[in-house]
């Protein structure tokens, strides 16, 4: 269900638990992220897109392009 994730994790020489420390979980948790076991929390999306600077919706296979969006300036959001 998230092959992407697998995927930017594989092209950037990373393990799952090198990804699980990073996100505070276990290997197996973050392993049955990226088999579609386990749906992945909304922060752990956020973070993984800032890591990946990519979009949650490249993540999540709503787009294929792997462009993060602009960051807005509005300080209140």
């Amino acid at each position: 269900m998230y092959p992407r994730i697998r995927n930017l994790r594989e092209d950037n020489d990373l393990t799952q638990e090198d990804l699980a420390k990073f996100l505070n979980i276990s290997q197996t948790t973050y392993s049955r992220y990226e088999s579609g076991a386990l749906d992945i929390p909304s922060q752990s999306l956020i973070k993984l897109a800032k890591y990946y600077s990519t979009s949650i919706d490249y993540l999540l296979g709503l787009t294929n392009s792997d462009k993060t969006y602009p960051k807005n300036s509005n300080k209140d959001n």
